[in-house]
């Protein structure tokens, strides 16, 4: 697999937050956010072995993992590194940008998907794989990164075409203001859990971590 990096850290997004990880940040994207936060990932990385990975989670003493990016299901055997991590009782969320297929990976043990909607702001809404949403699960999320008043608006038009029994986030962009997000919500009286990046509020934006 092309990696960017393995780290171990504390996981900053959705139902998991607060929970130990290993992340393995995965090479390369299809899309192009504008907001994006780790660009970095945009490149070739370096090649490593599924059996590599694997004695970096066993190391870190990690039951859980976050298979991130880039765009982790870009590459083949990210589905084979999953099954390899659920056959050691490992529970890995994989971040996916809501562009491609995620079927493959509904039948594998322990995992749990994050799949983006993108919202305007992103330059990228017109790549939602919309038919990736009534695959979803209760454990699974859906995940909008809002900037502003038009994706929050985007955002809610979604929800109230959508009905699957995902966990349904709305994130701030990092530095927008959070409270107004919040405050939207609490006016529209939405079943959404509004949250921040918990890895930059006790970090800052540092690559890895």
């Amino acid at each position: 697999m092309r990696i960017i990096e393995v780290f171990h850290s504390i996981q900053g997004e959705g139902p998991l937050t607060g929970v130990r990880t290993t992340f393995i940040r995965t090479a390369r994207c299809n899309l192009r956010c504008s907001w994006c936060d780790t660009p970095y990932s945009f490149g070739p990385g370096r090649e490593r072995t599924i059996p590599s990975l694997l004695r970096d989670v066993a190391r870190n003493r990690t039951r859980h993992v976050c298979l991130t990016g880039g765009e982790p299901l870009l590459q083949s055997e990210s589905r084979n590194l999953v099954e390899q991590l659920a056959r050691r009782g490992v529970t890995t969320v994989i971040e996916t940008g809501g562009s491609l297929d995620v079927s493959p990976y509904l039948a594998i043990p322990g995992v749990v998907l994050s799949v983006d909607v993108k919202c305007p702001s992103s330059k990228m809404e017109s790549h939602n794989r919309w038919s990736n949403l009534p695959l979803l699960r209760a454990g699974d999320v859906i995940k909008f990164v809002i900037s502003d008043r038009a994706d929050y608006l985007y955002a809610r038009k979604v929800l109230r075409e959508y009905h699957a029994p995902a966990t349904l986030v709305f994130q701030p962009v990092w530095g927008t203001d959070a409270a107004r997000l919040a405050e939207w919500v609490l006016a529209d009286r939405l079943d959404v859990r509004v949250m921040l990046q918990e890895h930059k509020v006790l970090w800052g934006d540092v690559p890895g971590r």
